[in-house]
C-alpha cells in the first residue's frame, strides 16, 4: 500500500474497557456512513465541516501504541467504529499489516458496504460488531432511510465462513416508535436460522434527529 493512504478520524476514545472488545481497547471513530439512522450516536460522522484529522496506517498505529502496555495486559487492543469504518477497508488492512501482532481487532459495522470491503479485512478482525437495527426491511428503511438487502446478503456471506459465527456479536436494538420486542424476537430468529449464536439486547434511549 502506497503511504500516503489516510482515512478521516473524528476521535479515539482511549481505555475502553470490556465495551468494544476484550480487554481494554481504543476505540477509533471514521467519519462518513452510509447510513442516515433517526437515532444516531454519532451524528457528526455526516457533518461536512466536522473536523476530521486525516492520518496513515503508521501514524495511528504511533497514535495508539501509547496504551500498548493495557493491550498486552489484557488482551485487548483496538475497535474501528464510526461512522461505517468498513468505507475505509484498505486502510484497516494496512493498519493490521503493520499494527503489534499481539493487538486485537474488534470491528463494529453496519455491513451496509460492498462485499469486497468486508472480505479484505476478514483475515485481521478477532470480533465483528454488527449494528443489525431489524431485520424486517420496512422497519429498516423507515429508520435508517436505506433497504437492508446488501446488510443480510453480506451477514449470509459472513457467518456462512468456518468459526465465523463465534466471532460475531449480533446488535439488536429496541427503538422507540420504529420496532417493537416482537420484532426483535423475530429478527433474532432470523439470525438465529442464519448462524448467529451471540446476541447483544438493549433498548435505545434518545433524542430523534430532524
Amino acid at each position: 500500500m502506497s503511504a500516503e493512504l489516510t482515512a478521516p478520524i473524528m476521535g479515539i476514545n482511549r481505555h475502553r474497557l470490556t465495551t468494544d472488545g476484550v480487554g481494554v481497547t481504543s476505540l477509533v471513530a471514521f467519519h462518513g456512513c452510509p447510513l442516515r439512522c433517526k437515532y444516531c450516536f454519532n451524528n457528526q460522522c455526516h457533518d461536512p465541516n466536522f473536523k476530521v484529522k486525516f492520518v496513515t496506517p503508521k501514524q495511528l498505529v504511533e497514535q495508539l501504541a501509547i496504551d500498548n502496555l493495557y493491550f498486552l495486559a489484557t488482551g485487548g487492543g483496538v475497535c474501528f467504529g464510526g461512522g461505517e469504518p468498513l468505507l475505509y477497508s484498505e486502510f484497516i488492512d494496512e493498519f493490521c499489516r503493520v499494527k503489534p501482532q499481539q493487538w486485537k481487532v474488534t470491528i463494529e459495522t453496519s455491513l451496509a458496504v460492498p462485499r469486497a470491503n468486508i472480505e479484505l479485512v476478514v483475515p485481521h478482525i478477532d470480533q465483528y460488531l454488527i449494528d443489525v437495527k431489524d431485520c424486517n426491511p420496512d422497519i429498516y428503511q423507515r429508520y435508517t432511510g436505506r433497504d437492508n438487502a446488501q446488510m443480510i446478503e453480506n451477514l449470509r456471506w459472513l457467518l456462512s465462513q468456518e468459526g465465523m459465527a463465534e466471532k460475531i456479536i449480533m446488535r439488536l436494538p429496541l427503538i422507540p416508535d420504529f420496532n417493537t420486542p416482537d420484532d426483535r424476537q423475530r429478527s433474532r430468529a432470523l439470525l438465529t436460522e442464519m448462524g448467529a449464536i451471540h446476541f447483544d439486547e438493549f433498548n435505545y434511549k434518545t433524542h430523534i434527529n430532524a
